[in-house]
C-alpha cells in the first residue's frame, strides 16, 4: 500500500503565489520507505485553457502576450490558448468561458471537455482542466485583449487549420497546453 508521511511542512513564500516546503517520505516500489526528503510545491489555483474553433472560418484563436518567466530562454512573448485560473466557488467550464470572453471577445456555441492534467507535478500543484469550444464570427461580442485592470496585453491571434498544422510541424508552439489542446484536437 502507498504512503505518504509529512514529517513537517511549512509556508515559506506568501504572495500572489505560495510556495510550500515540507519534509516527507514516501513508500518505494519494494515496500519500504524512503528517507526524508526534502522538496518544494508552488501552490498554484487550477486553471482552465480552451482551443477556439470558429466554424464559419475554419480557424483557431490564440492569445499572444509576455510572460517574463520565460524571457531569458524564448523572448517572453508566446502564442497560447485562451486561460484562466478558477476563482473560489466558480465551475471550470465557467471560468473558461469568462476567459473567452475576457481574452478574444467571443461567445462560445459549444464547449466538449478534453481532459484535466498538472501543469508542472514534479513542482507544482496547478491542475488544468482543458476544453475544445466553438464559436462563429458572429458571436464576437467585443475586443477582448484580457480583463480590464489585469495588464494582460494580450494581441489576438487568428489561425487557419492549415497554419495551425504547419505552425506545429515547425515546432512553433511552446506552450504545454497549447500544445495539448492541438494534439489532442487535431487528430
Amino acid at each position: 500500500m502507498e504512503k505518504v508521511n509529512i514529517q513537517d511542512e511549512r509556508l515559506v513564500f506568501d504572495d500572489f503565489f505560495k510556495i510550500k516546503k515540507a519534509t516527507l517520505q514516501f513508500s518505494l516500489p519494494n515496500g519500504k520507505m524512503s528517507p526524508s526528503i526534502k522538496r518544494l510545491n508552488f501552490e498554484r489555483k487550477d486553471a482552465v485553457a480552451a482551443v477556439v474553433f470558429v466554424e464559419d472560418e475554419d480557424a483557431f484563436l490564440f492569445t499572444r502576450q509576455f510572460r517574463y518567466p520565460t524571457y531569458a530562454k524564448a523572448g517572453g512573448w508566446l502564442i497560447e490558448l485562451a486561460a484562466g485560473i478558477i476563482e473560489e466557488n466558480e465551475e471550470p467550464k465557467a471560468t473558461m468561458e469568462r476567459e473567452i470572453l475576457e481574452e478574444l471577445g467571443y461567445k462560445v456555441t459549444e464547449t466538449k471537455y478534453l481532459t484535466t492534467f498538472f501543469v508542472s507535478p514534479g513542482g507544482s500543484s496547478e491542475r488544468n482542466h482543458l476544453y475544445l469550444c466553438h464559436t462563429s464570427s458572429k458571436l464576437k461580442v467585443n475586443s477582448g485583449g484580457g480583463a480590464e485592470g489585469e495588464n494582460e496585453g494580450i494581441e489576438i491571434i487568428k489561425y487557419t487549420r492549415q497554419q495551425v498544422m504547419d505552425k506545429l510541424q515547425n515546432n512553433e508552439f511552446q506552450d504545454a497546453k497549447t500544445l495539448i489542446g492541438l494534439l489532442m484536437t487535431l487528430k
